[in-house]
């Protein structure tokens, strides 16, 4: 499937039918509406940090970036990890200060 995040990409090779669902759900999450997309991926950051997913908040970060997200906006998100999950989601948060690969 043309457009497949990496990250779902053996989802597509397995099973592809729920693949294509699973993405029709993200586009209307992902869409136009009351929050912009740079703000939606920062959640997304947050998110991945309190469920100490280190490359996705690496990768989260990155994307963040190239949607104009400044470094002091992403170091408010790393903040707002450790006051929502502490220490553990803090050093997860950490992981979107990493050089790019």
């Amino acid at each position: 499937m043309a457009g497949t995040p990496p990250y779902l990409k053996p989802l597509d090779q397995k099973d592809p039918e729920f693949c294509k669902l699973v993405l029709a759900v993200t586009g209307v999450v992902d869409a136009p509406g009351a929050l912009d997309a740079k703000t939606k991926v920062l959640m997304s950051l947050l998110g991945d940090a309190i469920l100490n997913h280190g490359e996705g908040v690496a990768a989260l970060a990155g994307r963040a970036r190239q949607l104009g997200a400044t470094e002091p906006e992403i170091a408010e998100t790393v903040r707002m990890a450790f006051m929502a999950d502490g220490l553990p989601a803090l050093i997860t948060a950490l992981n979107a200060f990493r050089p790019p690969a």
